[in-house]
């Protein structure tokens, strides 16, 4: 066991008797002495690791990469009720609107986001599936805000969750100017029925 003792005088010299030298020794001893020891120490350590290990290996679809950065992977047999069906998100943007690349990106995480944050008041399990489908998102393109508006009922129709982007209107177009329908997450079948004939960004 490890022992660690704290003296008042360093310059104790061997002019005292030994009792009276192990006497100090003990009163000296602090709750460090007592809670530091090879005991105690290693068999925390081992119940760290085992609980660090157990919580990272219970977050499903995530690995870690030798970098250390998170690295989203399709599972099998990851879609609805463990049946295999992908999951995605579509991301349609308005082509009328004329907006540069940066806008464009921009936007379409406003709408990632967006819905994200409904469907995690509503419906997380579908999330939940969508995210052990590696959380796929795709991005196309519509022509105005009328075939929009037409898409978004579509989707809902068929029990597709929907989030539009109103811009604020500081850099490039209008305030309230619609820029971003998201759609989804849903099964590929069902999304690809609304906008399997629009054009890739």
């Amino acid at each position: 066991m490890l022992r660690f003792a704290f003296l008042e005088n360093p310059m104790v010299g061997p002019f005292r008797s030994s009792c009276e030298g192990s006497n100090k020794h003990k009163e000296r001893r602090g709750w460090f002495s007592v809670n530091f020891s090879l005991e105690n120490f290693i068999p925390g350590l081992v119940i760290g690791f085992v609980l660090g290990l157990l919580v990272d290996l219970s977050k499903p679809g995530l690995s870690r990469s030798r970098g250390g950065s998170r690295v989203v992977g399709r599972q099998q047999g990851a879609g609805p009720s463990g049946s295999g069906e992908e999951l995605k998100m579509i991301l349609v943007v308005r082509q009328d609107l004329k907006m540069g690349a940066g806008k464009i990106a921009s936007q379409c995480a406003h709408a990632a986001t967006g819905l994200y944050a409904e469907l995690m008041l509503s419906q997380r399990s579908l999330l939940r599936q969508w995210e052990q489908c590696g959380q796929a998102k795709i991005v196309v393109t519509c022509k105005n805000q009328q075939e929009m508006n037409k898409l978004k009922y579509t989707a809902e129709s068929i029990g597709l969750p929907t989030f539009i982007v109103a811009d604020a209107g500081r850099t490039q177009v209008i305030a309230g100017s619609k820029t971003v329908l998201a759609i989804g997450p849903g099964p590929k079948a069902s999304v690809d029925s609304v906008t399997g004939k629009l054009r890739l960004l």
